[in-house]
C-alpha cells in the first residue's frame, strides 16, 4: 500500500494570504496588539509554533484559554477572508487528486501546519476536502516532524495497517516538507509552486522536485 501526504499551502493552494492576515487580526482584536513587534516566520511551520511565538513576542500567557481564544477568532477570520482575497488552486492539483482516488493501492493524507479545522476551512472553500481522510495537523506540536509522526499513525489507523515507509511519499513546497519526510523514513518530493526555488528545494535532498503538479503521471509513475 502507498501513502501520499500533503502539505496545504504552497503545494495544494495558495490563499492570497487569508490564514495570516486572519492570524495577525486576531492579535490585535483579541489580545490587544497594536502593532506587531518583529517577524514571525510563518513558512512550513506548525499553528502552534506561529502562535506561540506570537504569544511570547508580545507578552501573551500561553494558556489553555487563550489558545482556545485564538483559535475560535482565528477560523472566524479566516472564513471570511478567504472570500475577499485572490486564492487559488495550483496548477494539476484537481486532476492528480482525482487520479489518486481511482488508485486502489494508494491512500491520499494531509501533513500540514495548519490546525485541523482551519486545513477543513481552506480545503473546504476550493471543494478540495472530500479527496481527504486522514492526516497530521498543527494543533498540538510546535515543529512539523511531531506532525509528521502524528501523520504516519493517523495513515495505519486509517488504513489498519502497518506501513512500509519507503511507499509512504510527502509532497510539499517547502525544505519542512522534505524535513517532514526524512523524519517518518518516508520519500520526499518539493513543488516550486510555493516561496522556494528548485535549487533551494533540491538543497534538502528529495527524492524530486517538480515545477508544479501538473503532470500526474510524474508522481503516479512512482506509486
Amino acid at each position: 500500500m502507498h501513502v501520499v501526504f500533503f502539505d496545504i499551502d504552497g503545494t495544494l493552494i495558495h490563499t492570497g494570504g487569508a490564514g495570516k492576515d486572519a492570524m495577525l487580526a486576531t492579535m490585535r482584536d483579541q489580545f490587544e496588539v497594536k502593532s506587531l513587534d518583529g517577524d514571525v516566520s510563518v513558512l512550513g511551520r506548525s499553528d502552534r509554533g506561529i502562535v506561540r511565538d506570537l504569544f511570547q513576542m508580545h507578552g501573551v500567557e500561553e494558556s489553555k484559554q487563550n489558545w482556545e481564544r485564538f483559535v475560535s477568532a482565528y477560523l472566524s477570520g479566516l472564513k471570511g477572508n478567504l472570500p475577499l482575497r485572490r486564492g487559488t488552486i495550483l496548477p494539476g492539483v484537481e486532476p492528480l487528486l482525482r487520479q489518486l482516488r481511482t488508485q486502489a493501492h494508494v491512500a491520499v493524507g494531509l501533513l500540514t501546519g495548519n490546525i485541523a479545522a482551519g486545513a477543513r476551512t481552506k480545503l473546504s472553500y476550493f471543494g478540495l476536502d472530500s479527496y481527504f481522510s486522514f492526516g497530521g495537523y498543527g494543533d498540538l506540536h510546535y515543529e512539523r516532524r511531531g506532525i509528521a509522526h502524528e501523520a504516519l499513525d493517523a495513515a495505519q489507523r486509517h488504513l489498519d495497517r502497518g506501513l512500509d515507509t519507503e511507499k509512504v511519499w510527502v509532497i510539499g513546497d517547502t525544505p519542512s516538507d522534505i524535513d517532514c519526510a526524512r523524519a517518518i523514513g518516508a520519500r520526499a518530493i518539493g513543488v516550486t509552486t510555493g516561496s522556494h526555488t528548485a535549487q533551494q528545494l533540491q538543497e534538502h535532498g528529495p527524492d524530486l522536485v517538480l515545477e508544479d503538479l501538473s503532470r500526474p503521471e510524474s508522481i503516479l509513475d512512482l506509486l
